[in-house]
């Protein structure tokens, strides 16, 4: 009578649990979505293959936006064409103005002379050595020239006016044009962000879950392509008490069992990387340490996948992991 107590209390203390919480393992998934509308030329990816960060595994057909790429850039260019130059005008007038620099010259040394010899002659005349006539005479002719020096400086004057001018005007006309242009370079830049968008680029190193679509479906923006997660650390997501939040704290080492399919539980070593700040009913999958308990607080587990964990499998949290 005695062993069969013995076994009856045995069975009874093996019968209570070893953990503190038990959940599932989940991974940070990420849905990758068409960033163009279009046909699916290419889309390299299967269900369980593993695809680097930054790979190209796609194309959506790009031709009708490198047409309208290819339009906005003619247009870019031939307002390019349709600007002026005022540099014919301003190189005639600008010779003009040399010409009449040369000639104020010429005018401005005969004048040095005439004027000499109106000096000769207002002696002469004051020596009543030569008649009154010719000094008048020379006189007249200083008085010409030196009106048209006047004239000429003002000509200058006036070409000088005329190529501010010109300048002036063509830069206004040239604005004129060239404020269209800004806007189509921005339209070209745009274009050409859609066009690398048509590239369907892995955005996260991880491994495929689902395929959404094929080559040769019509996609647009936002249409699902595939579903990819890292299973390189996994996340187990346990519910604990509120009589357990004094155990646990984030970054602490605590020790994960798993099913090994041998009827054995393997043990895995994780770390708290999460712990809700508001607690929820119980959910009615998930047992914890108190199941009487009707709220819990989730926490989240990391642990290293050595390839065996997957996504929905359950696991045993056990905080009371030695800290050596």
């Amino acid at each position: 009578m005695l062993p069969s107590i013995i076994i009856v209390l045995v069975s009874c203390g093996s019968s209570k649990a070893k953990y503190d919480a038990t959940g599932t393992f989940e991974a940070d998934e990420v849905i990758v979505s068409a960033e163009a509308n279009g046909q699916l030329l290419q889309l390299n990816v299967e269900e369980g293959a593993t695809i680097a960060k930054d790979s190209v595994i796609g194309k959506i057909d790009p031709i009708a936006i490198e047409l309208q790429k290819e339009q906005a850039s003619s247009t870019v260019e031939a307002l390019q064409q349709k600007t002026n130059d005022a540099a014919p005008q301003v190189s005639i007038l600008e010779s003009q103005m040399q010409l009449q620099k040369k000639q104020i010259d010429v005018d401005e040394t005969q004048l040095k002379v005439l004027e000499k010899e109106q000096a000769r002659f207002q002696k002469l005349v004051a020596a009543d050595a030569v008649p009154t006539k010719q000094l008048d005479d020379i006189t007249g002719q200083v008085n010409v020239l030196k009106e048209k020096i006047i004239a000429a400086k003002t000509q200058l004057k006036v070409l000088q006016s005329q190529v501010n001018a010109q300048r002036q005007l063509v830069a206004i006309q040239n604005r004129g044009i060239l404020s269209e242009k800004a806007p189509m370079q921005k339209k070209v830049a745009q274009l050409q962000e859609q066009l690398n968008k048509t590239n369907i680029i892995n955005p996260v190193t991880g491994t495929v879950l689902s395929k959404y679509a094929d080559a040769g479906e019509f996609t647009s923006i936002g249409k699902p392509l595939y579903k990819i997660a890292n299973l390189s650390v996994m996340k187990l997501r346990a519910y604990i008490t509120g009589n357990q939040l004094a155990q646990v704290k984030l970054n602490q080492q605590v020790k994960v069992m798993v099913d090994d399919g041998n009827g054995k539980m393997r043990e895995l070593k994780g770390n708290i990387s999460w712990i809700s700040d508001k607690a929820e009913f119980t959910p009615k999958t998930i047992q914890t340490k108190d199941e009487r308990a009707n709220l819990v607080y989730a926490i989240k587990v990391n642990v290293v996948n050595d390839g065996l964990l997957k996504i929905g499998m359950y696991g045993e949290v056990d905080f009371l992991i030695s800290t050596q």
